[in-house]
């Protein structure tokens, strides 16, 4: 199933709209803003938070975690540095780990596991910038078919990897 990211500039405190393919509304992204720490809540049509993501300051490698009441807790960690392959891991809590390759800055990657994709990301299909597709694969029989579980990990992604591209335009 294909979830759609309109994202706003993407700053801390901007609330946006993920949809459906026929445009109907399915989760909010709620940025807050002053916070110590980067923090979303993926809130659903009916304005109940399912999920928290929360930034984890002061740790070696940045790591954002992804907290749902009655759900497994993931933590989104970038790797120690590697040469050849850009990649994040997900820890996901009592159950298997996921990896995410691929272009981060260009919205073109993918998230899967020992047993397939979760997941593929991309702006490829849209010509409008701020866009970009989270195609969940729900045909999965474990928690890699969550639409809200995916769509928080897409938005650690992000976080996580918007610092990246913020530096280095800084130079």
């Amino acid at each position: 199933m294909r979830f759609l990211v309109r994202e706003r500039v993407f700053d801390i405190g901007d609330d946006y709209w993920v949809t459906d393919e026929e445009g109907r509304k399915v989760f909010l992204v709620d940025g807050k803003a002053l916070r110590l720490r980067t923090t979303f809540e993926l809130r659903d049509t009916e304005d109940n938070v399912l999920a928290v993501i929360r930034g984890k300051p002061f740790r070696v490698r940045d790591q954002m975690s992804v907290e749902r009441e009655g759900g497994p807790t993931v933590t989104v960690r970038k790797r120690l540095f590697n040469p050849l392959v850009d990649k994040l891991v997900v820890e996901v809590e009592d159950g298997e780990d996921w990896e995410v390759t691929g272009d981060f800055l260009g919205k073109e990657y993918v998230v899967s596991d020992a047993h397939g994709t979760v997941a593929h990301v991309s702006r490829r299909w849209f010509r409008v910038r701020d866009t970009y597709a989270v195609d969940v694969n729900t045909h999965r029989a474990d928690i890699g078919a969550d639409p809200a579980l995916v769509i928080c990990v897409a938005v650690a992604v992000e976080a996580l990897t918007r610092d990246d591209d913020d530096e280095g335009a800084g130079g």
